[in-house]
């Protein structure tokens, strides 16, 4: 199965500026992700930016940038599913049509040395068509409303240790996504299909938009 692994970075951000370039713990943000995906065996690691100085920094890490993203992909409203359609397409074009994408938010760099091998592995030996990166978290979850309503029974409270596989919640992490590739061309979003979970670890669930989380995640980031 061929890959290839995305990785979105645009050069505006609202809630941090420059996010992606933002020194972390001694690199540029978008770095640690580069150089996760690129000590996996046999991945196609491109980065797709409209941001000129994001993409020298993207070369020099070692990922490849063989075009420049248009600014009708790059605006505050863009979704990442175009985004990913037109790099399946531009590489489609170059180098043969890949089997199944890896996409990998930047903003999310706080993965273990394994995490995408054993995410890649998950993905082809479950035979799923897309597989959402997740952290778990507690089940007291609720929404708002007239009355508001829990995710769980409040007659019944459960305990943590009891939870079984069908109770558990977990949260999307926003930092990888696996998905074939003929979903995103059928359904033009990366979840779709037979959908499977990848089960992070907690620290994992890092995804950085205040400054806040950037202190903890160079903090994790470092202490390795």
């Amino acid at each position: 199965m061929t890959t290839l692994c995305v990785i979105p970075a645009r050069g505006g951000s609202k809630g941090v500026p420059r996010k992606n370039l933002l020194d972390v713990g001694g690199k540029p943000l978008i770095v640690w992700t580069i150089e996760q995906a690129l000590a996996v065996t046999d991945l196609d690691v491109v980065v797709s930016t409209d941001d000129e100085e994001i993409a020298a920094v993207a070369r020099a890490a070692g990922a490849r940038v063989p075009w420049l993203r248009p600014p009708e992909l790059a605006q505050d409203t863009t979704p990442t599913e175009p985004v990913v359609r037109h790099a399946i397409e531009q590489v489609s074009a170059e180098r043969g049509r890949p089997d199944a994408v890896l996409l990998l938010q930047a903003t999310s760099p706080v993965r273990h040395g394994d995490t995408l091998a054993r995410a890649l592995a998950e993905f082809s030996d479950t035979g799923v068509d897309s597989m959402v990166g997740v952290v778990e978290q507690p089940p007291f979850i609720w929404q708002a409303g007239d009355p508001p309503t829990a995710a769980y029974d409040v007659a019944a409270r459960p305990r943590r240790q009891d939870l079984t596989d069908e109770t558990r919640r977990y949260r999307e992490t926003g930092s990888l996504y696996v998905t074939r590739t003929e979903i995103y061309e059928q359904h033009d979003n990366r979840l779709g299909g037979t959908i499977g979970l990848f089960v992070m670890a907690e620290d994992e669930g890092i995804d950085i938009d205040t400054e806040l989380d950037v202190a903890l995640a160079v903090r994790l980031l470092t202490a390795r």
